[in-house]
């Protein structure tokens, strides 16, 4: 599970190739192109979806949602013709390009969607047991950031449990990544300051 066998070059290929990809920040580029500013001096300032839709424009923030996943999709797919090896590289580079896009001085989304999105690419079935669990999740506790961790956690459990060892550990370490990047929704859910869905602010 832990034998890596793709070569060096190629798995530099592969890292460069799905960082660019997913170092594209849609939210940026398609608020600005819809005449709405910088959604980096809004809210959370974050380039994700979530804060593209306090613009107020509900099908802006659905398409930065769409290409936000898809980018860590054709990453890990395309790579993935030459070998699951470098369908991880490459969408875990493309993960790590929306987190932390050169273009943006590293400051970039939460990595949800793009988290699906690479999931998507490598093992597609996976993403109807994230959406069930994140649904579960919501309908019981109306949370849309605790429904997330929820179901990113058990991702790796349920990749293991395929046989799917090297995706495994590779969402294992995306996970602990996303937990990080959602320190602020974890603070304010222990304290009973997060916003529930439906709500306002």
């Amino acid at each position: 599970m832990f034998s890596w066998q793709l070569g060096l070059p190629s798995t530099i290929a592969c890292l460069v190739f799905g960082y660019l990809l997913g170092s594209i920040p849609f939210g940026l580029i398609l608020t600005r192109m819809a005449g709405l500013g910088d959604v980096r001096k809004i809210g959370s300032g974050n380039i994700g979806a979530t804060n593209v839709l306090r613009t107020g424009n509900r099908k802006l923030a659905a398409t930065t949602l769409l290409l936000d996943a898809l980018k860590g999709t054709a990453a890990a797919a395309i790579a993935s013709i030459w070998g699951v090896e470098a369908g991880i590289a490459a969408g875990f580079a493309a993960f790590l390009g929306h987190l932390f896009p050169v273009w943006l001085s590293f400051r970039g989304g939460k990595g949800v969607a793009t988290y699906i999105g690479v999931l998507l690419g490598l093992v597609p079935v996976m993403v109807l047991l994230f959406a069930a669990i994140w649904l579960a999740a919501a309908k019981i506790t109306r949370y849309s950031s605790l429904s997330a961790l929820v179901a990113t956690a058990a991702i790796p459990i349920a990749l293991y449990a395929a046989g799917n060892g090297k995706v495994a550990v590779l969402f294992a370490v995306m996970t602990v990544i996303a937990w990080i990047k959602h320190r602020a929704n974890i603070q304010r859910l222990l304290s009973g300051t997060e916003s529930r869905i439906g709500e306002k602010g």
